[in-house]
C-alpha cells in the first residue's frame, strides 16, 4: 500500500474535516439566520412587545368607555348632553355659533 495509501488516508481525513466544518457552519447558519433562528426569535419578541403595548392601550380605552357608559347610566343630564351633542339639538331659546376651523398651515400672526 505504501505512499499512495497514506496519501489517500490523508486526503480522506482532510475531506472529513472539511465535511465536518461545513456541517457545523451550516448548523450555525440555521441557528442564527434560518427560519427558526435567533434573528427570527428577536423579531418575534419585538412583535410581541408591540402587540402587548397595543393591548395595554386598548385596555385603557375600554376602561374609559366603561366609565363613560357608567356615567351615562347614572346621570340623566349626562345622557341629555350626549344626545344633544350627537344630534346637534338645541333647547328653545338657545343660540349656537358655528366657527370655521382655522387653516391647517396658518401660523400665528406676527406682532
Amino acid at each position: 500500500m505504501g505512499l499512495r495509501g497514506e496519501t489517500l488516508r490523508a486526503a480522506a481525513r482532510r475531506s472529513g474535516w472539511v465535511a465536518g466544518v461545513t456541517l457545523v457552519l451550516a448548523y450555525m447558519w440555521m441557528a442564527f439566520a434560518g427560519p427558526q433562528g435567533i434573528h427570527t426569535l428577536i423579531q418575534k419578541h419585538h412583535e410581541i412587545s408591540v402587540l402587548e403595548q397595543q393591548n395595554a392601550e386598548k385596555a385603557k380605552q375600554i376602561e374609559a368607555l366603561r366609565e363613560r357608559i357608567h356615567r351615562l347610566e347614572q346621570s340623566g343630564s349626562e345622557q341629555e348632553l350626549e344626545i344633544r351633542k350627537q344630534l346637534k339639538l338645541l333647547r328653545p331659546g338657545e343660540t349656537t355659533f358655528l366657527l370655521p376651523d382655522p387653516p391647517k398651515d396658518s401660523q400665528a400672526p406676527a406682532q
